[in-house]
């Protein structure tokens, strides 16, 4: 008995299925799955408006178990046609897949009332199947890059900001006191932070001469330092692009040397 072509294994067509998206099946398949991830993000989200859920629970709840089992096989599957399943299980789109369907199984081992809170947690949790459509962002890969290239800049920026909040901050809780709303250094940092990203809720706001002038000086460095981050991104994917453009043009002279 002849063993088959390692490549006319079934392990190796649903890998070309399944992980290929340079053939008319892989992108067929990536197709399905995009569609398969937004009904359900659709449904999750319907689901979560009351006299809908109320009236078509039942209806839902059959709509909820069939993508749960289709993405169960499709991690299945992924596990059985990987050539290291243990790397894509560990992975970042490894772990994506399981958050997505794992919550479903959890809730329907948690049948304590007691522990409602926990599955509509878990529930909500299936939410994170966005992060599935990740995959199929092209340049996603290039923001990723830039954010990692990017986390010291980022780092030393929000150390800065934290300490200029909490000096903000305790600054008001000096000048203001708790009977203008500033009952503790904490929440007068809450008020810096809400100030300095001018998003500016206003439920709490100084009200002396001297704390007015400060809340003044904290939104105008707001307004400031928020293009700080921008730009440091921005900087970092324009080298990105640049160096994916140069990879692409060394790779096409090879092509046609």
């Amino acid at each position: 008995m002849t063993m088959p072509h390692p490549e006319e294994s079934l392990r190796y067509k649903l890998y070309v299925i399944i992980f290929r998206t340079d053939t008319p099946a892989g992108r067929a398949f990536d197709i399905a799955l995009i569609v398969t991830i937004l009904a359900s993000l659709f449904v999750l989200i319907m689901g979560s408006i009351g006299h809908i859920a109320e009236d078509y629970a039942f209806e839902l709840g059959k709509i909820e178990l069939t993508f749960t089992v289709l993405f169960t096989i499709e991690y299945l599957l992924r596990l059985y046609c990987s050539p290291k399943p243990w790397a894509y299980a560990k992975s970042f789109y490894g772990i994506v897949d399981l958050v997505a369907i794992l919550p479903f199984y959890i809730a329907l081992l948690i049948a304590d009332a007691h522990f409602l809170g926990v599955v509509r947690l878990l529930r909500v949790m299936r939410i994170f199947r966005i992060l599935k459509l990740v995959k199929f962002i092209q340049d996603s890969n290039v923001i990723m890059r830039s954010l990692w290239n990017s986390r010291r800049k980022i780092f030393v920026f929000f150390s800065m900001v934290a300490i200029l909040v909490t000096i903000f901050g305790a600054l008001l809780y000096v000048i203001e006191g708790p009977e203008n709303g500033f009952t503790s250094i904490p929440t007068s940092i809450y008020w810096a932070i809400v100030t300095i990203t001018t998003v500016g809720y206003g439920d709490i706001s100084p009200v002396t001469p001297i704390g007015r002038a400060i809340a003044s000086l904290t939104m105008l460095l707001g307004y400031s330092i928020l293009a700080v981050p921008t730009g440091i991104i921005t900087a970092e994917m324009s080298q990105e692009l640049k160096e994916q453009k140069k990879e692409y043009r060394d790779h096409r002279n090879l092509v046609m040397c």
